[in-house]
């Protein structure tokens, strides 16, 4: 258990930071799903809107810290690739 002032006062700023990094995450992941469902269902302009809605959250998360950049933008390429072979 913290101590002294200083680890009580961390304590308390890593459960705040947690709690908004969990939501962060949560939301990209609903986004994700979107496209995700765009490109099972077939409909090309569906899944171009829900990838051009997810990028920038996607790219927030790497501001924010939550995701590494290369991580997303492979994520990133292989959702693009996925969306132009729809017929």
């Amino acid at each position: 258990m913290a101590n002294t002032a200083q680890s009580k006062k961390r304590a308390r700023q890593n459960e705040r930071n947690k709690a908004v990094n969990k939501t962060r995450r949560s939301r990209v992941r609903t986004f994700l799903r979107k496209v995700e469902e765009a490109i099972l269902g077939g409909n090309k302009e569906s899944a171009q809107e829900s990838l051009r809605m997810a990028q920038p959250e996607l790219m927030r998360g790497v501001t924010k810290g939550i995701f590494h950049k290369n991580t997303v933008a492979r994520k990133m390429a292989r959702l693009s690739a996925r969306v132009k072979a729809i017929v």
